[in-house]
């Protein structure tokens, strides 16, 4: 770069999701529903953890902290993303960018581990029942839950700055909806392939280390429930993880076609479609996933439906 002239990037312009008016109307309406079903549905599951002592044991303790992510994640792109459909400039500072990137990494990664952390809190209670209240103590919980904070921080912080130390001296414009890593890095003025080596490696640590233990701890409950003799206690078994399961499943998979799979210019409306659904569709998904699924949770809700009704009854 030396001996050329080049003005820094103090904005960058996203490309957004739709041309058309139609479009546009459409897709507002339809994010903006979505993110309402969110903020209500966390804001909800949270609430009633909170209220219920019966729902005071380590796995709703995760679920209230997932439920935290997903209000924060979907927060962190679905305002703006809904202020710029109808913006004739779709812009974004350099520093909000930057906040945009650091927030939502920090909780896609939290969201990893607290799911891994959920994982091996079933496995506690499928194989070693008779030491799950000694082994998943108040004390343990927290630290997960902290260590799932710190890892996120790390990753994120490691991700942000590397990423926001790089010239950018034009283009400016982001073939996408808010500010991710990848189509930043394309913008950057200088080579980036230590930036591109660190995403790999802590992007793959993260993914290999969350989706190991949760591998690992659903493996060793299949060997467990495959030692059930009755069909009733299999299902039984069964039940308390598949709420679990299809979060986990929903979640990895999306990620794997979003960063996994080689992208291409013909597929950049697609990869856009996915991170819609990664951003804003997933977090207002698993508290739904929770409560139509989970017994526990449907008899929680009923108790608290019933008692305010009794209340403005009487």
């Amino acid at each position: 770069m030396e001996g050329k002239n080049w003005t820094a990037v103090v904005e960058f312009v996203l490309l957004g999701l739709a041309g058309h008016l139609h479009q546009k109307i459409t897709i507002f309406f339809l994010l903006l529903s979505v993110y309402l079903i969110t903020l209500g549905s966390n804001l909800g599951m949270i609430t009633l953890i909170w209220l219920d002592p019966r729902l005071h044991s380590p796995m709703y303790f995760f679920l209230s902290h997932l439920s935290f992510v997903d209000v924060c994640s979907s927060s962190s792109v679905t305002p703006k993303t809904l202020c710029q459909i109808f913006a004739e400039k779709k812009s974004i500072s350099f520093v909000g960018c930057a906040a945009q990137l650091w927030f939502l990494g920090l909780f896609v990664a939290m969201e990893c581990f607290l799911l891994a952390a959920m994982a091996y809190d079933r496995y506690t209670a499928v194989c070693k029942p008779l030491l799950y209240t000694l082994i998943m103590s108040p004390r343990v919980c927290v630290q997960l839950v902290m260590g799932s904070y710190a890892i996120g921080f790390t990753s994120t912080m490691t991700h942000t700055v590397l990423t926001f130390s790089l010239p950018f001296c034009g283009p400016n414009t982001i073939n996408h909806f808010f500010c991710d890593i990848s189509p930043l890095l394309s913008l950057a003025c200088v080579d980036t392939r230590i930036n591109n080596l660190v995403l790999f490696v802590l992007s793959g640590a993260i993914v290999v280390l969350s989706g190991g233990i949760i591998v690992v701890s659903y493996v060793c409950i299949i060997v467990a429930v495959l030692k059930i003799q009755t069909a009733h206690g299999r299902w039984k078994v069964f039940s308390t993880c598949s709420s679990h399961l299809a979060t986990v499943s929903i979640m990895y998979g999306t990620l794997f076609f979003t960063y996994v799979l080689p992208s291409s210019g013909s597929s950049l409306s697609i990869n856009k479609v996915i991170s819609v659904f990664y951003t804003m569709v997933i977090p207002g998904l698993n508290p739904l996933i929770y409560s139509l699924r989970n017994k526990e949770v449907k008899e929680a809700f009923k108790r608290k439906v019933e008692r305010k009704c009794f209340l403005v009854g009487g």
